[in-house]
C-alpha cells in the first residue's frame, strides 16, 4: 500500500498502536505452564476489545489447504513462524517463544511479532542502532545472543528502509547482522508490504543486495521481519501445513514491525 492521505496515515497509526498493546498483553501472560491456546484466546479478546478484527483468523493464502485457525501464531524454540496454538502445547521456563499477530482497523492492516524467553525479565525498549537488549535471568547465553542479534537485525533493516533506496537494502542490512553473529538466515521466508491486505507485494527477503529490488517510496507500508537461527537457516513445513520449523532442529527468533516510509525516513507504526 502507498498511504497518501492524512486519514489513511491516522488510521494506520491507530492500528499499529492497537497491535502493540495486544502483543504486550499476550507477552505478559506468557508464563510457565500457560498453554498456547490461552495466549490465542487472550490475543483475540484483546484485539476485538480495542475495536479491531484479527486478520490471521481464517486467513487462507494461495496454496494453503485450509484457513489459519487462530488469531495468533505462537512458535516455540525450533519453530520460526506460524505455530498453531493448541491447548495441549504448554510454555516452559527458558523456552524461546515468538508471538506474531495481525489485525485490521478501519480497513487497514498491520502485522508484528516479538520473541522472548519465557520467565526471563528483559528490557524490551528500543535502544537504537544495533545495540543489544539488556537481558538477564533465565535462558542460556546462546538464546540471549540469538534474540539480541535478531532484534539488532530488525533495527538495522528498519533504518535501511529509506525513501529512494531499494528493497534489497533491507535484506542486506539483515544479512550483515546475521553474518556478524554467525547466525543462519531464513531465506525462504521474509517480510512484505501491508496496509490494505494481510500480505501485499513486494516480498522483502532477509538476504538481499543493496541497491537492488523495487524502489522504496514515500507512503509505502512495509512489514519488516528478520528471522535468524542458530543453525543454517533452512526450514521445513510441519504436518499441520502451517508451522515452519528449522530443518536442523536448531532454535530460531523472529521480530517484526510494520513501518510507514515517510519523507524523513521510516516510522514504526507497531512500536
Amino acid at each position: 500500500m502507498i498511504a497518501t492521505t492524512e486519514e489513511e496515515i491516522k488510521a494506520l497509526r491507530s492500528a499499529g498502536k492497537i497491535l502493540a498493546g495486544v502483543l504486550a498483553d499476550v507477552e505478559a501472560l506468557a508464563t510457565d505452564a500457560v498453554s498456547t491456546a490461552e495466549l490465542d484466546l487472550a490475543a483475540e479478546h484483546s484485539i476485538r476489545a480495542r475495536g479491531a478484527v484479527p486478520s490471521f483468523l481464517n486467513y487462507q493464502p494461495d496454496g494453503a489447504s485450509y484457513p489459519y485457525p487462530a488469531a495468533l501464531c505462537v512458535s516455540i524454540n525450533d519453530e520460526v513462524v506460524h505455530g498453531i496454538p493448541n491447548e495441549k502445547r504448554l510454555l516452559h521456563s527458558g523456552d524461546i517463544v515468538t508471538v506474531d499477530a495481525g489485525l485490521s482497523y478501519q480497513g487497514f492492516f498491520v502485522d508484528a511479532a516479538r520473541t522472548f524467553i519465557v520467565g526471563d525479565p528483559t528490557d524490551t525498549s528500543y535502544l537504537g542502532g544495533e545495540k543489544s537488549l539488556v537481558m538477564q535471568g533465565l535462558g542460556d547465553t546462546k538464546a540471549h545472543e540469538l534474540i539480541n542479534a535478531t532484534r539488532a537485525a530488525l533495527l538495522a533493516a528498519i533504518a535501511a528502509a529509506q525513501p529512494g533506496g531499494h528493497i534489497g537494502d533491507i535484506g542486506a542490512a539483515v544479512a550483515r547482522i546475521a553474518r556478524a553473529h554467525k547466525l543462519g538466515i531464513v531465506e525462504e521466508l521474509g517480510g512484505h508490504a501491508v496496509g490494505r491486505a494481510v500480505h501485499e507485494k513486494p516480498f522483502i527477503p532477509n538476504d538481499g543486495r543493496a541497491g537492488e529490488g523495487e524502489e522504496i517510496k514515500v507512503g509505502m507500508v512495509l512489514a519488516i521481519e528478520p528471522m535468524l537461527a542458530e543453525g543454517k537457516g533452512a526450514v521445513v513445513l510441519a504436518e499441520d501445513e502451517w508451522t515452519y520449523r528449522m530443518a536442523d532442529g536448531k532454535r530460531a527468533a523472529h521480530f517484526e514491525e510494520t513501518i510507514l516510509v515517510t519523507a524523513k525516513g521510516p516510522e514504526i507504526l507497531t512500536r
